[in-house]
């Protein structure tokens, strides 16, 4: 008779992930493409595993140069072993193993250090954009996502109107919605959203807990 502890798979057995972030599914889904024997079939795949990608970082979306780190993240985590065609000049090894300079962070900014790095880059981003639509719908998702930053930091609440003072200050002054009439998502919402993402995250690690007692 087999033993079931026989059959448990450890971490430390399993497949080095490249990108933790992204799962070990999305992982095994870019080695099952890999594996296809038609271009045609991996270029298919590549696409819905882009989708996929782009799901998961959907507050990034319309950041500039955003498909071109996806595609780019794609064959990395193929360990660059995936043949198929990308709308982007392909990424080498070789480029990708030179050390890169260390990220400044932005000291000109520490008391607003919850919001993290990646907000400050958006932020200078939006700021290059021309006027229009876009860059409206750009600088709300930011704003709305510096508000979510902002509870997680103080998990209290807060006006539209500070979070509109820290992204002109943020911006250098070069983005000011401080007198719009748009308001952002709740406070309140954020928080149950929030804490939603955590009793989930909870209830899946206690059922892998539950799990590995068999």
């Amino acid at each position: 008779m087999t033993n079931p502890t026989d059959q448990l798979e450890y971490n430390t057995e399993r497949e080095h992930l490249i990108i933790p972030e992204y799962g070990r599914h999305l992982q095994k889904m870019i080695n099952y493409a890999i594996a296809q024997d038609s271009k045609e079939e991996r270029n298919k795949l590549s696409k819905a595993i882009i989708s996929v990608m782009g799901n998961m970082q959907p507050h990034l979306r319309d950041v500039p140069d955003f498909q071109h780190k996806l595609w780019d993240q794609l064959f990395i985590m193929s360990d660059f072993k995936l043949d198929a065609d990308s709308p982007f000049e392909k990424p080498s090894k070789e480029t990708l193993s030179l050390v890169p300079e260390p990220l400044a962070y932005p000291q000109n900014y520490p008391k607003y250090r919850f919001y993290g790095n990646n907000i400050k880059t958006m932020i200078d981003a939006a700021a290059k954009w021309e006027e229009g639509e876009m860059k409206n719908a750009l600088v709300f998702t930011i704003a709305n996502h510096m508000k979510k930053s902002f509870l997680c930091w103080n998990k209290d609440t807060v006006e539209d109107v500070v979070i509109y003072d820290h992204l002109f200050e943020l911006s250098g002054g070069k983005i000011d919605i401080r007198n719009t009439d748009k308001t952002l998502t709740e406070s309140s919402q954020l928080l149950k959203m929030q804490r939603k993402t955590n009793n989930y995250k909870k209830s899946n690690k206690k059922n892998y807990r539950n799990r590995k007692r068999y």
